[in-house]
């Protein structure tokens, strides 16, 4: 079988992108776990891992900064197709952001972006009605606090 290759796909701006400098660190059906640093050089956020749980919808990130200190868990939201036949799969980020601050604090983010893509036509109406749904499961896991067991799968391969 080929090589596993991630592609993140977004749609605000429109880019795919091949993660080929992301290591993959472990795999199964219902995880793929990463470790990566920024493609682009930011200020703050250096590097960090993410765990991908394709079929639950979304992508859990723990990012470092410079110094390797936490800055917060970052929760996408995803869709997914995956090619068996090259063993390739592309995540469509679906806009929809929740970060975890160390201190427990829940944010979510850019559902302005969601609402702009859904009126400019950049995603279906079942893309939205996707994200909103995904969205909620997720925050439903943080609010009973179950979180801990998604973090768990980035945590075992620190």
């Amino acid at each position: 079988m080929n090589e596993l290759k991630l592609y993140r796909k977004r749609i605000i701006p429109d880019e795919c992108i091949l993660l080929e400098n992301d290591e993959i660190l472990y795999q199964d059906p219902e995880a793929i776990v990463t470790k990566w640093t920024t493609i682009r050089p930011k200020k703050t956020l250096h590097h960090g891992y993410s765990c991908y749980f394709p079929e639950r919808g979304f992508k859990v990130s723990k990012f470092y900064d410079h110094e390797g200190n936490l800055i917060s868990w970052y929760c996408d939201i995803i869709d997914y197709t995956y090619t068996e036949t090259d063993n390739t799969y592309i995540f469509t980020d679906l806009l929809i952001d929740v970060i975890v601050y160390p201190d427990g604090f829940v944010r979510v983010v850019d559902l302005d972006e969601l609402a702009d893509a859904a009126r400019d036509g950049l995603i279906s109406p079942q893309q939205l009605q996707l994200a909103l749904r995904r969205t909620e499961k997720l925050l439903s896991i943080i609010y009973k606090g179950a979180f801990g067991k998604l973090q768990k799968f980035i945590e075992d391969y620190e």
